[in-house]
């Protein structure tokens, strides 16, 4: 057995629920490994899930993204051994100093990817992987919308998309942040908070033209503009929630609007299996230690400092990757 400490949630709330406490670590499973934690990933699933706008029964070790080094393997596991790097973007338990995890959720770090870095990217790379390739396919000529921009998801679709030949029209919340986007090489930035109507702002970015595919992680905030941004036909890829999740809303609207598709993708759906789960993880690791794909770590905060982590990534005031280091 191993002691080690682990961010819990012991009820709902918000982030003054957190709480640090040592837990008794069992070996690894069958199928599992143990892994000391180098970094773990602050992200808005986690606040769903400590909400409970994400049902989960309580108490639980919080996050589900991270990156260490495996320190003991259990029976059936062939494909990973001791001393391995390894980072992963998916499965709660992640927020601890040692935890256990299944072996087949796990992406080998290349040499030339810090353990921090590989955190950062795995669940917000990923998942701007299989939006620009997936969801829809970006290719030349096409025009995406995406809101958050300096953020960490908004900043790895933006390099994406450009490196695929596209249009990026970027929105921020800052002049700071439209900065960023524009060091990304976004095409059009707009600062959706002084915006007295973004879909107009959009659209005139565009040649007064709707764009192919608005990518919102924003939620409720935007989700009106995102809709209204799209040309007839066009893709509304709503992927998460951080001003809020969106209400109902009558679906006609699609069709008055264009004939417009809406979707609400996550990573689960798009790595559904050990093959594609590998190639998705590898091929972010991959651009990143060839130095195609650039992730900005926006604060490394200590686990006894989780709540405030999630304070400034709630407020909306940092840019990039948050990070907790055990």
């Amino acid at each position: 057995m191993t002691t080690a400490r682990a961010l819990v949630v012991p009820r709902n709330g918000d982030s003054s629920v957190l709480e640090v406490q040592d837990v008794d670590l069992a070996p690894p499973g069958d199928g599992e490994v143990q892994v000391e934690v180098a970094a773990v990933g602050v992200n808005f699933i986690d606040v769903y899930q400590r909400q409970g706008v994400y049902s989960l029964s309580t108490p639980f070790v919080s996050c589900s993204e991270g990156s260490g080094t495996v320190t003991a393997v259990g029976a059936g596991v062939e494909d990973v051994a001791v001393g391995d790097r390894v980072a992963w973007g998916a499965g709660l338990g992640a927020g601890g100093t040692v935890v256990n995890r299944a072996a087949d959720t796990l992406v080998p770090v290349p040499d030339g990817v810090e353990l921090d870095v590989a955190a950062a990217a795995m669940l917000q790379g990923m998942t701007a992987h299989y939006l620009v390739n997936s969801t829809y396919a970006v290719r030349p000529g096409t025009v995406a919308l995406v809101h958050a921009a300096a953020g960490g998801v908004g900043q790895l679709l933006v390099q994406m998309v450009k490196a695929k030949g596209g249009t990026v029209v970027a929105t921020a919340g800052s002049a700071d942040k439209l900065e960023i986007a524009r060091g990304l090489r976004a095409d059009a930035v707009i600062n959706y908070r002084d915006s007295a109507d973004l879909a107009a702002e959009v659209r005139a970015a565009n040649g007064g033209n709707g764009v192919d595919v608005a990518y919102d992680g924003v939620g409720k905030a935007t989700f009106d503009a995102s809709l209204a941004s799209l040309r007839p036909r066009g893709l509304m890829v709503l992927f998460g929630g951080a001003s809020g999740q969106v209400p109902p809303f009558d679906i006609q609207r699609l069709n008055a609007s264009g004939s417009l598709f809406l979707t609400r993708p996550t990573l689960g759906s798009y790595t559904a299996t050990r093959e594609e789960l590998l190639e998705r993880g590898g091929s972010v690791l991959g651009d990143i230690a060839a130095g195609r794909l650039a992730v900005e770590i926006g604060g490394r905060y200590p686990l006894t400092e989780a709540a405030t982590a999630y304070d400034d990534l709630e407020a909306r005031r940092t840019t990039g990757k948050l990070l907790l280091i055990p």
